[in-house]
């Protein structure tokens, strides 16, 4: 594992927070131009649970830039490429490639590392696909009764199992919801990966590394719920103690029994 190079034990600084952003345009005061953008939702949860937030373009980020945090967010927004799992595009798919190379790198950078990564709905299916899994493309195509994007701007809420063990167990319990917001889903799952949360349908919402390190991505939206930022505080924990040089000593097992509904696709 790399240390971190500003790391300090004890330090009292707050752990520091990077977070992917996207371009598009954007209007703020005269102007309407071009920017790197991201909901504020998601600073307002790192922050509630204690950390500091650091914006990441997806232009001109260079790996490197991992060894000043203590932490990375890979966030929501556009389809992944499906040309990254070597798949035609769905109609519905709407990408952007070039955002797809930079999250790619950074989540494979943090990985390497070992330093506390958290990916979001987008982020959990890069996660997913970086390490050599796919995704369905399109839900209704599968699961046409889902109502993982009720309407535009709107979200859904899902409710979901939790693996004995897991992160996502320890810090929602064995039974929870979320807000959710999307038409893809996680179909094969990546080695190195294990599902720690499913859906009554089978859906995929949470995996976790199996290798050692502080690795969970989220199918849902959890810094919608400003009531509930728990799975946030553990992050912001496993980040601290990333800051201090404390190794993650904890290794999630596959075997362990989850009797939550499997789904195959094919």
């Amino acid at each position: 594992m790399t240390q971190n190079q500003t790391q300090a034990p004890g330090s009292s600084r707050p752990p520091r927070i990077a977070l992917t952003t996207y371009l598009q345009n954007a209007k703020w005061g005269i102007w309407d131009a071009r920017a790197a953008v991201l909901p504020a939702t998601y600073l307002e949860a790192v922050v509630a649970a204690g950390g500091t937030p650091l914006l990441l373009p997806p232009i001109g980020t260079d790996t490197s830039v991992l060894d000043l945090v203590d932490g990375l967010v890979v966030v929501g927004g556009a389809d992944v490429d499906p040309g990254n799992y070597d798949a035609e595009p769905h109609p519905s798919t709407r990408s952007q490639p070039e955002r797809d190379e930079h999250d790619i790198s950074l989540t494979l950078a943090a990985l390497e590392k070992g330093i506390p990564l958290f990916a979001i709905c987008r982020g959990a299916q890069i996660l997913n696909v970086a390490l050599g899994g796919n995704l369905i493309q399109h839900v209704p195509d599968v699961l046409p009764e889902a109502n993982y994007q009720p309407a535009p701007g709107v979200y859904g809420e899902v409710e979901f199992d939790t693996r004995p063990g897991s992160i996502s167990a320890q810090l929602l319990g064995e039974k929870a919801s979320a807000p959710v917001y999307h038409h893809q889903i996680l179909d094969r799952v990546a080695e190195g990966l294990c599902v720690t949360a499913r859906a009554a349908d089978g859906t995929v919402e949470a995996v976790e590394s199996t290798q050692g390190s502080w690795a969970l991505g989220v199918q849902f939206h959890p810094e919608q719920n400003r009531s509930d930022v728990r799975l946030f505080e553990g992050f912001i924990e496993a980040a601290r103690r990333y800051r201090d040089g404390e190794l993650y000593a904890e290794r999630l097992n596959p075997s362990t029994e989850f009797t939550a509904t499997e789904k195959s696709w094919a």
